[in-house]
């Protein structure tokens, strides 16, 4: 505690007495240039991250919000907690996990989804990850799978090489330069040539301080002819201030290399999500994102993919529940830049007791893009007559060798098909929820048993009282 308490006033840096073996240093709320060094000073980093963070806050300083989507008026960054780190040493053995943190992620199911379904998983609570765990065997293939914070020293010439550099600059946008100065955990993984990761590895993040900032780095590259399935799930409780997560993922994909990003977003109702997803693909190299977002007040959250190799893909299937007082900005964005290269987007929205819910995209296709091709399919479901539904695409093509086509479609629950279950012993409600679950089926093909069977509980759980 010494260390810490050089650098601020214990008045000023609080220790939370809740928990005696675990006490949380939680830094003064607000951003300022003394926050900023605070974390960086208490994760012991070297020089070039703490001037990466000061460059990123001058900039965040010197930037206006973001002037479409959403409202962030009740959003007041100075009334952020920007670090709480939960004293807890990581640990590779669930069993050395607090107590505290331990029974969070025991009633989330983490050791259950380890032991069943996945090669490696992490967890992170607040700004600290607490746990990691790989197989023996991938370890022996090389693999890595390590905290962000970790990372940092133990593979230093591959992370600033590649940390905020070449796929997200610090200068992105506005919370990407808040992210870049306060960001605290996440994951880093390293896929070698020609590994197959059969099973996936995961990452869950739980965001428990109210008034609270999560803003976890996920960093992943996978190398030429390796493939892997990483999942990232999310949740937070409610509280009635609000809270916000401003995350970061960037993906490298190299040369005939396969991804595929699966995320299920279940933030509370009070939490902002301002989340900045992008891979770069290259030549013959395939990316795929699976998206669920259920939570949040406001989501804004568009994954991108740069095809930036001939013959590079992507992929991208979402789904979009806005309820009562949620706003869910969504979409997916595609930039073609080398020829012969392919792009599909299929995102779907539900909207229910007033919910919003909106396709944000955009495809680009660089005049070097020759020969390539580009599927845009939008399908809003509208549960009642005072939700809302928008549509926001943006296709610019800027050469006259590519396919192209775009289709957007908005409804509501048809009377028939609600009649014709009903005369097969239904119930109104539950004849609702399969047609939902039938309108949303293409996600939860993709996603492996345990998460489809989450997502569908989920959907169902926000469907109840509908009648």
């Amino acid at each position: 505690m010494s260390q810490t308490q050089n650098i601020i006033e214990p008045s000023r840096a609080m220790y939370d007495p809740s928990d005696n073996h675990t006490p949380k240093l939680i830094a003064p709320v607000g951003i300022n240039e003394e926050v900023v060094r605070l974390i960086s000073t208490t994760k012991n980093e070297p020089e070039w991250m703490l001037n990466l963070r000061l460059k990123a806050l001058k900039l965040f300083q010197e930037t206006p919000l973001p002037s479409f989507g959403p409202s962030l008026k009740h959003l007041d960054l100075q009334e952020i907690t920007y670090f709480v780190d939960p004293n807890a040493t990581e640990s590779n053995s669930w069993d050395d996990v607090p107590q505290e943190i331990k029974d969070t992620f025991d009633r989330l199911g983490i050791p259950e989804a380890e032991k069943t379904a996945l090669a490696g998983v992490g967890a992170q609570y607040d700004s600290g990850m607490v746990y990691h765990n790989l197989q023996k065997s991938l370890q022996e293939q090389g693999v890595i799978f390590e905290n962000m914070d970790v990372a940092i020293t133990k593979y230093p010439d591959i992370v600033k090489k590649h940390f905020m550099t070449q796929c997200i600059p610090v200068n992105d946008h506005k919370f990407i330069m808040l992210h870049a100065a306060v960001w605290s955990g996440g994951t880093f993984i390293y896929i070698p040539k020609g590994v197959k990761v059969e099973l996936p590895l995961q990452a869950y993040f739980r965001m428990n301080q109210m008034t609270g900032g999560q803003f976890e780095h996920t960093l992943i590259i996978v190398d030429e002819g390796a493939e892997l399935h990483y999942i990232e799930g999310c949740s937070s409780p409610r509280y009635s201030k609000n809270s916000l997560h401003a995350g970061c993922v960037e993906i490298f994909v190299k040369e005939g290399a396969k991804m595929k990003y699966s995320s299920i977003e279940n933030w509370s109702k009070n939490v902002y999500n301002l989340n900045t997803k992008r891979a770069l693909v290259d030549k013959d190299a395939q990316m795929q994102w699976i998206s669920g977002n259920m939570g949040s007040s406001v989501t804004m959250l568009y994954p991108c993919s740069i095809l930036r190799g001939e013959n590079a893909s992507s992929d991208s299937l979402s789904i979009a529940f806005a309820g009562k007082g949620q706003h869910q900005d969504v979409g997916a964005k595609a930039i073609h830049t080398a020829p012969n290269t392919r792009s599909n987007i299929n995102s779907k929205s539900i909207s229910k007791n007033g919910g919003i819910g909106d396709y944000r995209g955009l495809v680009l296709i660089k005049p070097n893009a020759r020969g390539s091709q580009t599927s845009v399919v939008c399908d809003a479901l509208i549960m009642d007559d005072h939700s809302i539904s928008n549509t926001y695409p943006f296709l610019k093509i800027e050469n006259n060798d590519v396919d192209a086509a775009h289709e957007a479609k908005v409804g509501k629950i048809s009377e028939e098909a609600i009649f014709y279950l009903q005369s097969r012993g239904l119930s109104e409600e539950r004849a609702t929820q399969i047609i939902v679950q039938g309108f949303i089926s293409p996600i939860i093909r993709e996603l492996p048993l345990e998460y489809a069977v989450e997502l569908n509980r989920l959907i169902e759980l926000e469907l109840e009282g509908t009648f």
